[in-house]
């Protein structure tokens, strides 16, 4: 009798197959999950976290501002002509004074109407009628040879700028010097880092978190005597004095080490 035969003989082999092809699938499974942490690490717990912060001061080297034209008339046509004579005498003079195109932006253009009232009596609010179109056209300057400035702001008033705004002195290398105050700030938060896992006696491991935020900081804005004496009478032929000041470029940052 041929032993595979045997019904006993079978249902064993039979049990024994079934084993071993879950064995297998045990395994199979084991190593594919085992494969999905290559090249990762685990989620450190002993940890230390400093900061740090660096500082960069500069003197600012472009001086940035705006202007605005605005004209109104009983027809659209003769507001925008009033106002693109105003503002085309007030660019050939930034031009000539040595700023190039490429500083020179229009930031705004409005055409709208304006309304009054006319009331026959104290008791009804009155109609309203078409008082007159107005036009405004703003425009943004970047003066870089920040010492032209003040004479630049002077003139244009003379040439019929009705409102100057938004002066701002900034620096032209600005990236370069937040990369050094990142530098900075970095080596601070290192020196800390080693000085607390001194204390702690412990050693730094590799760095699990890093992040770094740049705060605003405004601009200085001076306005002189001379200066504000012009924004209300353009017949005053002094150039505003306007100091610059210095600006200052800050980087904090927040470092994770692990420990061991």
């Amino acid at each position: 009798m041929n032993i595979m035969e045997n019904p006993q003989i079978k249902r064993v082999a039979l049990i024994l197959g079934v084993v071993l092809i879950a064995l297998v699938a045990v395994k199979t499974v084991t190593e594919l999950k085992s494969m999905s942490y290559i090249g990762k690490s685990e989620n450190a717990m002993n940890v230390i976290t400093v900061s740090g912060k660096g500082e960069v001061l500069a003197t600012p080297d472009i001086a940035t501002f705006s202007f605005s034209v605005t004209e109104e008339a009983a027809n659209v046509g003769d507001a925008q002509t009033k106002a693109t004579e105003k503002t085309n005498s007030i660019l050939a003079y930034i031009k000539e004074a040595g700023i190039e195109d490429k500083d020179i932006k229009t930031s705004s253009y409005s055409i709208y109407p304006r309304y009054e009232y006319q009331s026959t009596s104290i008791y009804t609010s009155g109609t309203r009628y078409l008082a007159a179109y107005v036009v405004s056209q703003s425009v943004e300057v970047k003066v870089r040879a920040i010492e032209d400035a003040g004479t630049i702001l002077s003139g244009i008033g003379e040439f019929g700028a009705t409102d100057i705004s938004g002066l701002s002195f900034s620096v032209d290398e600005q990236d370069e010097l937040a990369r050094d105050a990142r530098e900075i700030a970095i080596k601070d938060a290192r020196e800390q880092a080693k000085v607390l896992a001194n204390a702690l006696g412990v050693d730094l491991g590799r760095i699990t978190t890093f992040y770094e935020s740049t705060p605003y900081q405004p601009y200085p804005m001076y306005y002189s005597k001379e200066m504000a004496m012009g924004a209300a009478d353009s017949r005053v032929q002094v150039a505003p004095e306007l100091p610059v000041g210095e600006n200052k470029i800050v980087s904090n940052v927040t470092i994770t080490y692990e420990i061991k």
